[in-house]
C-alpha cells in the first residue's frame, strides 16, 4: 500500500490491520552497534496499550513485540530491523452487522471510494491499532537520538474538552509528572498539571456515561535536540514534523511554537532575541565553521527557523478529534446509497488523549532520527 513508510536515512514502514493477525514494523538506517531488546520497547508499548484505565479502550492486547530481525544478541546489526506485535483480542463479530454501513467520522466511505474494497473489522487500515508498529519504531529512535544527542522527546495532554492546563515552561516537563500524580496515583489522563488533570478525568467519565466522546490537544516537546536540522526547502524539519503528526489517526490541527497566537502579534513581540551561552564562543567566525552557540530569550519560534532547528526546544501541539465510533444512533448510508441507522457497538475510547501521548512521541522521535542521520552527510 502506498504511503506506508517514512523517512530517508532512517526509514520505517508499517503494514497490518486492527483485526488482522499481526501489525509489522521495519526500521531501515537504523546504524549498527545500538543496544536493543524487548525491554527497551514495552514501556512505550504499556503507555499506548488498551485496557490501562476506565478511561481508554477495553480492548485487551498483549502486545508483545517479537524482534526478528536486525539485531544479534542485543546490538542493532545495520540490517533492517523488524518487529512484529500480534493481534490477540479481536473481537471481529462487533463490526458483522455494520459491516455495509458507512461510520460518521470514519475512513469507511473514503477506503473504499479509494480502493473498491475495504476490511470493515474495526476500520482496518484506518484503525488506530496500526500506531502500535509506530511506537515500536518510535522507541527505537528515541534510543538513538538518547544515545547520539541526549535528546528527549516528551508529550503530554494540555487541554480535554474545555479544561486546559496551565504548563508555564514545556521544557521543564518531566515524565514523573505526566504519569504519576503526586499522591502516587497513576495519571489516566497524562497531564501534568494535578488540578486539570483531576478536571479532565471526570468530564471524560461523565461524557462516557452520556455515550459520547470528547477531543483535546496535546503537547509535544524535544530537548537537547541539535541545531542544524532539517533541510531546504520541502523536508524543512517542521514540514516533516507537522507531516508525521498529521498521519496519526484524529489529529484535526498541528502547530508549532505560538502557533496560531502569532498572527495576532507584531514582529517586534514575535520575535526571539539571540543572547550568547557561552563568553568564549566570541571569537572570530571563520567560513564552514559552526556559528557561535546562541539561545533566544523566549521560544516563540518553537525551537525552528526556517525549518530548521535553532537548538531550543522543539514545541509542537496537536489536536486531535472525539473519537468517531460512540454507542449512539446515527443516521448514514450504506453501499447502495441507501438511508441506515448505525449505532456502534464495541471497545472504544471516549477520549483518544491519553493513549495519544506515547504515539506522538514516537513519529516526532522518528522525524528528529531520520534529519539527524540526514545532516552526518550535509557538510563536510
Amino acid at each position: 500500500m502506498p504511503g506506508s513508510s517514512i523517512g530517508q536515512a532512517f526509514r520505517v514502514t508499517t503494514a497490518g490491520e486492527s483485526h488482522g493477525p499481526a501489525n509489522v514494523v521495519i526500521v531501515d538506517g537504523c546504524p549498527a552497534g545500538l543496544p536493543l531488546s524487548v525491554d527497551d520497547l514495552l514501556p512505550d508499548l504499556a503507555r499506548r496499550a488498551t485496557g490501562q484505565s476506565s478511561l481508554v479502550s477495553q480492548r485487551k492486547e498483549s502486545d508483545v513485540p517479537e524482534i526478528v530481525s536486525g539485531v544479534h544478541e542485543g546490538i542493532t546489526t545495520g540490517t533492517s530491523i523488524a518487529i512484529v506485535v500480534r493481534n490477540d483480542d479481536a473481537r471481529s463479530k462487533d463490526y458483522e452487522a455494520i459491516a455495509a454501513l458507512y461510520r460518521p467520522g470514519h475512513a469507511d466511505y473514503t477506503y473504499e471510494a479509494k480502493h473498491g474494497v475495504r476490511d470493515p473489522r474495526g476500520g482496518g487500515r484506518a484503525s488506530a491499532r496500526e500506531t502500535v508498529a509506530r511506537v515500536c519504531a518510535g522507541a527505537i529512535a528515541k534510543k538513538l537520538l538518547h544515545t547520539l544527542h541526549g535528546t528527549e522527546v516528551l508529550a503530554y495532554v494540555v487541554q480535554i474538552g474545555h479544561v486546559r492546563a496551565a504548563i508555564d515552561a514545556p521544557e521543564r516537563v518531566h515524565r514523573a509528572a505526566i504519569e504519576t500524580l503526586e499522591d502516587g496515583t497513576p495519571n489516566d489522563v497524562r497531564c501534568p498539571d494535578p488540578a486539570a488533570a483531576r478536571e479532565m478525568r471526570a468530564l471524560i467519565e461523565a461524557i462516557r456515561k452520556d455515550r459520547d466522546s470528547v477531543g483535546g490537544v496535546a503537547e509535544i516537546v524535544a530537548t537537547h535536540v541539535p541545531r542544524g536540522l532539517g533541510e531546504p526547502v520541502f523536508d524543512k524539519l517542521k514540514a516533516d514534523l507537522a507531516k508525521a503528526l498529521f498521519s496519526l489517526p484524529a489529529v484535526m490541527g498541528v502547530e508549532v511554537g505560538s502557533g496560531f497566537a502569532c498572527a495576532a502579534m507584531r514582529g517586534s513581540e514575535h520575535n526571539d532575541l539571540f543572547e550568547h551561552t557561552r563568553h568564549d564562543d566570541l571569537s572570530e567566525h571563520t567560513r564552514g565553521a559552526p556559528p557561535p552557540a546562541l539561545t533566544t530569550r523566549t521560544n516563540r519560534h518553537g525551537g525552528m527557523l526556517g525549518g530548521i532547528s535553532s537548538g531550543m526546544p522543539i514545541v509542537m501541539r496537536a489536536a486531535v478529534k472525539p473519537t468517531s465510533s460512540i454507542p449512539r444512533s446515527q443516521p448514514t448510508f450504506d453501499r447502495e446509497g441507501h438511508q441506515a441507522s448505525l449505532t456502534v457497538i464495541g471497545r472504544h475510547d471516549p477520549c483518544l488523549l491519553p493513549r495519544f501521548a506515547p504515539m506522538a512521541e514516537a513519529m516526532v522521535a522518528i522525524v528528529l532520527a531520520d534529519h539527524s542521520l540526514r545532516q552526518r552527510s550535509a557538510r563536510l
